[in-house]
């Protein structure tokens, strides 16, 4: 190994910058690495060693492997056969940003087919995206559920504080009623909502239930709907009300999952509507004391 001199100049202690390079530009194609010519060369000084080996392609071992590079390649050799960013699209599945960023140092090929026919193409590119997208979000809802495990009692407790405080009824100052009501259409939201009280130890037989929906959906099914979910004795629900129709309202809400809302009512519930609205507010003082 060659031992460099320091000169002192434009380049400091790296004065002979030309031996330098020379040196370095054999290490580079003999196959070695930065830092591998770096320890060779004694060039420690990370603008001049990339200046040292500027325009020599890094060995292929050094290349971290990449998941979209048999993609590339492939994207390639497709635009160079003539095909549109369209056809690459519904062939490889990925998005069009991904395939202009990989070819697009490459000719752009003669146009082939007509108006109707690129339309075509791109319709299914546009498909093939949808359902790229939709792969996606179910994996991330799926992984977002598995995160979440088993809940603790305390941490039930505390989900349905903030879900009761959000949805359910509350006093105000010009109507002062301590009632326990909560309603949604959202079964989910129904189904956590009872796991809360059993948690919170209120009995079947203080439960209430309430069915509101239009008088234009099928009212049978959705009473049916709710009390298989809830699991609750026909004499639990009282009168279903029914919401007037507006011909003039264009309503979405006319599938099969259309259910109305359910209203949950706890019987004497002043002193859990008390639990409840101290507990919000302990959550609320216990977030002001970690955020500051």
């Amino acid at each position: 190994m060659t031992e460099i001199t320091p000169v002192e100049g434009g380049m400091g202690k790296y004065g002979d910058f030309e031996g330098l390079r020379e040196k370095a530009v054999a290490l580079r194609r003999a196959g070695l690495s930065l830092r591998q010519i770096r320890d060779e060369l004694k060039v420690f000084n990370n603008d001049i060693l990339n200046r040292l080996v500027q325009g020599e392609p890094p060995p292929s071992w050094t290349k971290r492997p990449n998941a979209k590079d048999d993609l590339r390649e492939r994207a390639r050799e497709l635009r160079i056969q003539g095909w549109t960013y369209d056809q690459i699209q519904v062939e490889l599945g990925c998005s069009k940003s991904s395939i202009s960023l990989w070819v697009r140092d490459l000719p752009k090929p003669e146009r082939q087919r007509t108006r109707e026919q690129a339309s075509a193409i791109a319709r299914r590119g546009w498909e093939a995206t949808l359902r790229r997208r939709e792969a996606e979000r179910q994996e991330t809802k799926r992984a977002a559920a598995v995160e979440v495990g088993t809940m603790s009692d305390r941490e039930l407790f505390l989900l349905g504080v903030g879900l009761y405080w959000a949805e359910g009824a509350k006093a105000k100052p010009h109507r002062p009623q301590e009632r326990v009501d909560f309603m949604n259409s959202d079964p989910n939201m129904i189904t956590v909502y009872l796991a809360w009280l059993r948690l919170l130890g209120v009995a079947p037989e203080r439960l209430r239930f309430h069915v509101a929906i239009h008088e234009t959906a099928d009212i049978a099914a959705a009473e049916r709907f709710w009390a298989d979910l809830t699991g609750a004795d026909a004499d639990a629900f009282g009168k279903t009300t029914l919401k007037k129709h507006n011909p003039k309202t264009n309503r979405k809400n006319v599938t099969e999952t259309y259910h109305g809302c359910l209203l949950v009512r706890v019987l004497q519930g002043a002193e859990l509507y008390r639990r409840i609205e101290g507990a919000w507010y302990g959550i609320v003082l216990s977030a002001r004391r970690s955020d500051q």
